[in-house]
């Protein structure tokens, strides 16, 4: 029996292994294994939402043991940290409880096919002190540390005796930079709303830094410039051709050697594939570490091996590579599935083309921005505000039904707007 193995249940992975699952592990054809470091799955275009506690993981994160029972697929807990090409296993490290105590030894996992799913992690560029004083956004495991944080510090602010502003600076203006600038503002109207100290403070104080001459650069100019417009609307300040050169416990220092003073330093900007797969050596890869594929997404120096998401380097005909975008990834495991039965039938193998299909920028409850269509037809639509929100949401859904089926995702739907009725709007623990 073929055994396929999936690093990484991020958007690409979860939703390859849910429909090789239902395909050919049902009906016993092949052995489908998940292997992921964590416990829960969380939508990463979400993760800030995580942040600031908009989000809750035990409602709304995907537990991949009990996925994989209902979807016919087998998940493994651990952090892939090498392989062995020849022989056809990876390699998985040990795990130990938060007491050091070991609850399992090295293993190896052997497969007939991989696909790796990886995903990326933020890139700080080796800028002094970002790594020890910034928190990242790129696991649910740092999206919950950097919430602590935010209540902590909220709580301080709000006591009654307390002076000043709460200051913020995010460094990154890509999306989650923006989004989480957005969320923030959003997140201290709530605590006014809950009124944990019956005080009135200031509204905090953010500022977000981007290097380049504009935020959201990946996006249209006009994208861009109406999310630079609602951000300053909301009070934040907006810093382009601001290059951070360190980082230290009360904030950043500039080119110049300006300074930019906080209370929680974020770090997003940019983004690299884990640092193991470049120091593997097996695989052809690109500056941000990024495994090199053929069109059809197999790896360059072994067709046994696909690559899916952020970790992919995939260039197309027009010479452009294909952006680290959730609905890349999910372009990309559709194919690799396709692939994947093509290649237990020796077929010949479709190769991928990436289809933009336009780009959205949530700015909380406050607007939303974005494009649609994109190459799919000779220009792009710009839309904003609540018709863009309901697009914006309809993303996830889908996401939601790729991996629980047109039922499934209707009744999370639905008891997401039970919940919504009793929970408070924000996490507050």
């Amino acid at each position: 029996m073929q055994t396929i193995v999936i690093v990484g249940g991020g958007a690409g992975g979860l939703e390859l292994a849910t429909s090789l699952g239902n395909k050919l592990g049902k009906r016993k054809k092949a052995r489908i294994i998940l292997v992921d470091k964590n416990r829960t799955h969380i939508w990463k275009p979400l993760l800030h939402e995580l942040a600031t506690g908009a989000l809750d993981r035990s409602t709304d994160g995907v537990v991949y043991h009990a996925h994989a029972a209902r979807h016919h697929y087998q998940f493994q807990l651990g952090t892939m940290i090498g392989m062995d090409a020849d022989e056809k296993v990876i390699e998985l490290n040990a795990l130990y409880s938060d007491k050091g105590k070991l609850i399992l030894p090295e293993r190896k996992v052997p497969y007939d096919t991989l696909v790796m799913a990886v995903g990326s992690v933020s890139n700080d560029f080796g800028t002094p002190g970002v790594e020890e004083n910034c928190y990242f956004l790129d696991s649910h495991k740092q999206a919950e540390r950097f919430h602590q944080s935010m209540l902590d510090q909220f709580m301080r602010v709000y006591q009654p005796a307390a002076e000043g502003q709460l200051k913020l600076a995010i460094v990154g203006g890509g999306a989650t930079g923006v989004e989480l600038s957005a969320e923030l503002y959003h997140v201290a109207d709530l605590l006014k709303m809950y009124d944990l100290s019956n005080a009135t403070p200031q509204p905090p104080e953010i500022t977000l830094i981007e290097a380049g001459p504009r935020i959201l650069p990946a996006l249209p100019e006009k994208i861009a410039a109406s999310a630079r417009r609602e951000l300053e609307k909301l009070g934040v300040t907006v810093k382009v051709n601001t290059r951070v050169t360190a980082a230290d416990e009360n904030g950043f220092t500039t080119e110049g050697d300006q300074r930019i003073d906080a209370h929680i330093s974020v770090w997003a900007a940019g983004v690299k594939a884990p640092d193991f797969i470049h120091e593997m050596g097996i695989f052809e890869t690109n500056r941000s570490g990024q495994i090199i594929v053929k069109p059809t997404l197999q790896s360059t120096n072994d067709d046994q091996v696909f690559v899916i998401g952020d970790c992919c380097a995939c260039e197309q005909p027009d010479g452009s590579w294909v952006p680290p975008r959730a609905q890349s990834a999910h372009q990309m495991a559709s194919l690799v599935y396709k692939n994947i039965l093509q290649q237990r039938s020796d077929k010949p193998l479709k190769e991928y083309l990436y289809k933009d299909h336009g780009s959205l920028v949530n700015l909380s409850t406050y607007s939303t921005v974005g494009s649609l269509m994109g190459n799919l037809a000779k220009g792009s639509m710009f839309i904003e505000g609540h018709l863009a929100r309901i697009v914006y949401v309809s993303l996830y859904r889908m996401h939601q039904i790729a991996i629980h089926g047109w039922f499934g995702g209707a009744a999370v739907w639905l008891a997401h707007k039970i919940g919504n009725t009793v929970k408070p709007k924000m996490k507050l623990h």
